[in-house]
């Protein structure tokens, strides 16, 4: 196990990247279905479950209305052909006046469907990135979806890049679906009466077969869908893999940049350009492997587009030259035949966007399941109570901290906290020090025993690197608190009593302060939000360790002056990481009822 630079358990919130991604390609039945029932729980869910569902209606309307402009179409093809065979000029004219209506109307439809998709697919990012967001900020949620293994690589990625395609492709497919559904409906009725007009003539023999023009469509459809599915299955592994990969070497290049300073300090360049290097390959060797995939893909389905141009025409072939169908019923048998089997074979076209699909949900939807209920360390572990405390104090019932590799606590089993208490919590390199701080905030509840809190509204967490929002140093000195609660000559006082006064002037600036403050600032930072917010309870865990020893010292009598009521629970290997008069504690591991029995 991996340890910081403190010696302490390390802190997953920025987990290496996996080698392999989430095996998508083997989604089975029921798990899409599931995923496919979350995905739908997320919209309906939503603030604008309503809108999405109205762009829904809308967008079947106008496709309703298309597939009758579209059958309306069919039908002039026969009297325009018609027309033009027995060379009737002013029926033509006629046609051609029909034929610009009907365009009209079904460009508008055109139009109009466009413009709905696309607002229909803004209403389901909409939707399903709210639902992420909520699930992801509920209390203490973020941080513990670090240790959840797969699922929580990368989240920013699959709330940002992997939802919005996820919503694209569900527009794009479910409008594709859903207007090959309504074209096959109508168009199989119109083939199958049509069909009635085509006879198969065999040395002297007349064949009538009833729908003979729809089966064939059919099987035309089947043959080349069947042959797509054989020669596009492994497409849904492949995408899910690329997935995969690109969030890894995402996360490769952010960690980079965020490193900067300490790789330019080593000569890290060539090796990390190095890493960099073998994380782009495994990306570009995946998609080399989606390259030949398409390709394979692309002889059938081009293949059999091409092969449909003259397919209708020779099935029809025999009830034209029979005599039983004219040139313009022919034309529109053709044009029948071509919309259900072009309704067939959306399977067809659409192979490649289909798997693309199923490897997006996967990723989206694992992990929106996975947030209500992590179980990162499994149920064995078990979880530590959390109560209010009757008098308001802080009191440790049997509190006993599970790690991955350990079990550690207090030696005494009841350990209470009163006001104006002052306590140090000491142990060694990689003892747990740490996560016993996270245990009693609540960030990391598995384990055993009680944990009986203080008022939540006058507690404060410091953790060795303070969080500062992006905003105005206002916001990240107010931080979690609106900056409005506090005048600017209180903000000002907290700033000159911590050593930051030089900072008053920026106090309105918008910057990445988190990048532009040195680490000691952000530390120094941290404790004018003490003075600003004034909690009676403290739990500190070595806030100051980047300050000097004067430095240091020099902020730790807040605690003797302007918060000398404030109880105090520090967590460290000495006292410097506490204020002076600290009672001291040490962390113990605690052998689990297997190695005590043995």
């Amino acid at each position: 196990m991996k340890t910081t630079a403190a010696g302490d358990t390390p802190d997953p919130r920025n987990p290496e990247p996996s080698d392999a991604g989430p095996p998508a390609g083997r989604l089975r039945i029921g798990e899409l279905r599931r995923h496919v029932r979350a995905f739908l729980g997320a919209v309906a869910r939503a603030p604008n479950s309503r809108k999405v569902y109205v762009l829904v209606a809308a967008v079947t309307l106008v496709i309703a209305a298309t597939t009758f402009g579209q059958i309306r179409l069919n039908e002039w093809q026969r009297d325009f052909y018609d027309a033009l065979e027995q060379r009737h000029f002013d029926a033509l004219l006629v046609q051609l006046g029909v034929f610009v209506t009907i365009i009209a109307g079904l460009l508008t439809l055109q139009v109009a469907q466009t413009w709905l998709g696309a607002t229909l697919k803004i209403g389901l990012r909409d939707a399903v990135t709210t639902d992420l967001l909520s699930a992801w900020m509920q209390p203490r949620r973020a941080y513990q979806l670090g240790w959840a293994g797969d699922v929580g690589h990368n989240p920013d990625q699959r709330i940002q890049e992997d939802a919005r395609h996820l919503c694209d492709l569900c527009g794009d497919l479910g409008i594709g679906l859903l207007q090959a559904t309504l074209l096959l409906v109508s168009f199989v009725g119109v083939l199958w009466v049509l069909s009635e007009h085509v006879t198969l003539v065999y040395d002297g023999y007349r064949l009538e077969v009833p729908g003979y023009m729809v089966w064939c469509a059919v099987a035309y459809a089947a043959a080349g869908s069947w042959a797509t599915w054989r020669v596009g299955k492994p497409l849904v592994p492949l995408n899910a893999e690329h997935y995969a990969r690109e969030a890894d070497f995402r996360f490769s290049l952010v960690h980079t940049n965020e490193a900067a300073e300490a790789i330019g300090l080593n000569d890290g360049e060539v090796d990390t350009r190095n890493q960099l290097g073998t994380s782009l390959g495994h990306v570009l060797a995946i998609q080399r492997q989606i390259a030949r995939g398409l390709a394979n893909l692309t002889w059938v389905t081009a293949g059999y587009g091409w092969l449909a141009l003259v397919v209708p025409i020779v099935v029809a072939a025999p009830g034209y030259f029979a005599g039983t169908l004219t040139f313009g019923e022919l034309m529109m048998v053709t044009g029948a035949f071509f919309q259900v089997q072009q309704s067939l074979r959306w399977f067809v076209d659409n192979f490649a966007a289909i798997a693309d699909w199923r490897a997006t949900l996967l990723r989206v939807m694992s992990l929106r399941l996975a947030l209500p209920d992590l179980e990162p360390m499994g149920v064995a572990a078990g979880h530590i109570v959390y109560e209010p405390h009757p008098e308001g104090h802080l009191a440790l019932e049997g509190l006993v901290v599970a790690l991955p590799d350990k079990r550690v606590g207090l030696a005494d089993g009841r350990f209470e906290l009163a006001p104006g208490d002052r306590v140090l919590i000491t142990g060694g390199p990689g003892r747990g020090k740490s996560m016993l701080f996270r245990a009693i905030a609540g960030l990391w509840p598995w384990g055993g025993g009680r944990v009986l809190l203080p008022p939540a509204d006058r507690t404060v967490f410091l953790p060795q690197r303070p969080y500062l929002p992006i905003g105005t140093l206002r916001k990240a000195i107010a931080y979690p608190r609106a900056p409005e609660g506090y005048s600017d000559s209180d903000v000002k006082a907290a700033l000159d009593r911590v050593g930051l006064a030089h900072l008053v002037r920026h106090l309105d600036e918008e910057r990445r302060w988190d990048r532009e403050l040195a680490v000691e600032e952000q530390q120094a930072l941290a404790f004018s939000r003490l003075l600003l917010q004034r909690p009676l309870w403290v739990f500190l865990d070595n806030p100051l360790n980047a300050l000097e020893g004067a430095r240091r010292a020099e902020l730790m009598t807040v605690f003797q002056h302007e918060l000398a009521d404030a109880a105090v629970l520090a967590v460290g290997r000495s006292t410097a990481a506490a204020p002076p008069q600290c009672q001291a504690m040490e962390l113990v591991e605690i052998p689990s009822a297997e190695r005590a029995a043995s």
